[in-house]
């Protein structure tokens, strides 16, 4: 059985991208979140085995839903995504129980590698 992603971003053609490497590394999309509010409800809700989170996004940025879902599931596995020169961001995000990070513009083997070493 394909194993669960959920993906977040504000960025819909972002989300779009992603989710299509994923379909095509051979993984199920069961959700899509535009915030970090949406994140920790879908996250809930469907309880995916791992979750993508932009970093930066409105209403609640990738850090802070990233401390809510660990709040919510201490063994949730997240992957940051984000754009280039944001390294301290990457940084406060590892600490805060990032798995590993995504550089953007998003590179498909660089992607299925992340997501593959940290579903093990």
């Amino acid at each position: 059985m394909a194993q669960k992603i959920l993906v977040v971003d504000d960025a819909a053609f972002m989300r779009m991208m992603l989710k299509d490497i994923l379909t095509k590394g051979g993984y199920e999309v069961v959700g899509e979140a535009a915030d970090g509010v949406e994140a920790l409800t879908k996250y809930q809700e469907l309880k995916p085995d791992l979750v993508t989170l932009d970093i930066t996004m409105p209403n609640k940025d990738g850090i802070a839903a990233l401390k809510d879902i660990k709040a919510f599931d201490p063994s949730a596995l997240c992957v940051m995504c984000s754009a280039m020169g944001q390294q301290s961001m990457v940084i406060e995000a590892i600490q805060a129980g990032a798995k590993d990070f995504i550089v953007k513009p998003f590179q498909a083997d660089r992607v299925i590698e992340s997501i593959r070493k940290v579903l093990g």
